[in-house]
């Protein structure tokens, strides 16, 4: 038996005219509150606090930044400001001017008894040998 598997899942269905549902309450939001606004405040005033209201309700229903919804870019601004920060703090040195940096002194110590012998080479060659699975404590074979 045959199924038909739905395509082009992630498109929303135009419900009004050429807007989906959600851009239609955005913009049907948007122009609600830019009436009561001019119905309730001077012609001046409505109009400074409607334009700032359309522009959010237009970009909310039609602006996409890199492919996502501009809800999505509000939401993230909102979580990013909101949210907890780490903040490391690295003291730099002081700086000291006018005084000579310290050397250390690195004169070379002779290494006296440096005789390799072919059984601690096979030990210490054994000790490092890396294996997957091999372990650091592991003794060698008989």
């Amino acid at each position: 038996m045959e199924y038909q598997v739905p395509q082009f899942i992630e498109v929303e269905d135009k419900i009004i005219g050429p807007l989906t549902l959600r851009q239609f309450i955005y913009i049907a939001g948007a122009g609600g509150l830019c009436v009561i606004f001019f119905s309730y405040f001077s012609f001046f005033f409505a109009l400074l606090f409607s334009l700032p209201v359309a522009g959010l309700g237009a970009a909310l229903a039609f602006y996409r930044v890199n492919g996502k919804p501009f809800i999505e870019i509000l939401e993230a601004a909102f979580n990013y400001t909101a949210g907890a920060k780490l903040l490391i703090w690295k003291q730099a040195a002081p700086v000291v001017k006018n005084e000579t940096p310290v050397q250390p002194d690195v004169t070379p110590t002779p290494i006296r008894n440096a005789r390799l012998t072919r059984g601690k080479l096979s030990e210490l060659a054994w000790s490092l040998d890396v294996r997957p699975g091999a372990s650091i404590t592991a003794r060698r074979p008989i």
